[in-house]
C-alpha cells in the first residue's frame, strides 16, 4: 500500500454554532470528534489531528486514540492555515494526505478505506475526491505529495479548492450522503438527529 496519512481537521472555531462547539456535541455515548477520530484510526493509517491554538476540551477527546497532534496557531485565519500546518507535519515517507473534516458524522471507516484503496490503485499520483451517491463532489479528498507545496502556499479560507480545481479528479461515490453531510450549525444538528433517531 502506498503510504498515506490522514489529516483530521479539528481546529475550526465553530463560529456558526451560537456558542456551542460542534465537535463536542454528543452522538450516543461519544462526541462527534471522538467518533470521527475513532473511525479514522480504525483504518490502520497514521492519523494527525489538527487542533485550535487555545486549550479546549477537544484534546482530551483524542486521548488514547490520536497521539500525533498539531496545534494550528493561526487557525482563525482560515482553512488554509490548517492545511499548511497538517502538510508540514507529515513524515517524509507520506506519499499523500487524506483530508478528513471532523464534523462529518456519516463518514465511516469503510468509506476512508475505499478512498485509500483508490489512491493506491492509481499509483499515488491522482487526486481522489469523495462524492455523494448521486455523484455530487464532497469530502474527503486525497492529495498526492506533488501538490503539497502548492497547498501549503494557500491563503485564506478557500481550503484546497484553488489548487485542486486545476487537477483531474478521480471521483469516488460513497453511500448516501456520507461525503456531503457536515454539521456546522444548530439547525444542521437538529436535522441530522431527526433523521438518525
Amino acid at each position: 500500500m502506498i503510504p498515506l496519512t490522514i489529516l483530521l481537521f479539528a481546529a475550526g472555531s465553530s463560529s456558526r454554532m451560537k456558542g456551542r462547539d460542534k465537535l463536542m456535541e454528543r452522538i450516543g455515548d461519544e462526541t462527534l470528534l471522538r467518533r470521527s477520530a475513532r473511525r479514522a484510526v480504525a483504518t490502520g493509517l497514521p492519523v494527525i489531528a489538527l487542533l485550535p491554538p487555545k486549550p479546549t476540551p477537544r484534546a482530551a477527546e483524542l486521548d488514547g486514540l490520536v497521539e500525533t497532534r498539531v496545534t494550528v496557531p493561526d487557525a482563525g485565519d482560515g482553512m488554509s492555515r490548517s492545511i499548511g500546518a497538517g502538510l508540514a507535519a507529515l513524515p517524509d515517507t507520506a506519499a499523500g494526505a487524506m483530508m478528513v473534516m471532523a464534523d462529518m458524522p456519516d463518514l465511516d471507516t469503510g468509506d476512508l478505506l475505499v478512498l485509500a484503496a483508490q489512491f493506491d490503485a492509481l499509483g499515488g499520483e491522482s487526486v481522489i475526491r469523495a462524492a455523494g451517491a448521486d455523484g455530487t463532489p464532497g469530502s474527503p479528498a486525497v492529495v498526492p505529495r506533488r501538490l503539497f507545496a502548492a497547498l501549503m502556499a494557500l491563503d485564506g479560507d478557500t481550503g484546497g479548492r484553488d489548487v485542486l480545481k486545476r487537477e483531474r479528479h478521480e471521483i469516488v461515490p460513497l453511500p448516501d450522503r456520507h461525503a456531503l453531510t457536515d454539521l456546522d450549525t444548530p439547525e444542521d444538528w437538529a436535522e441530522w438527529r431527526a433523521r438518525n433517531r
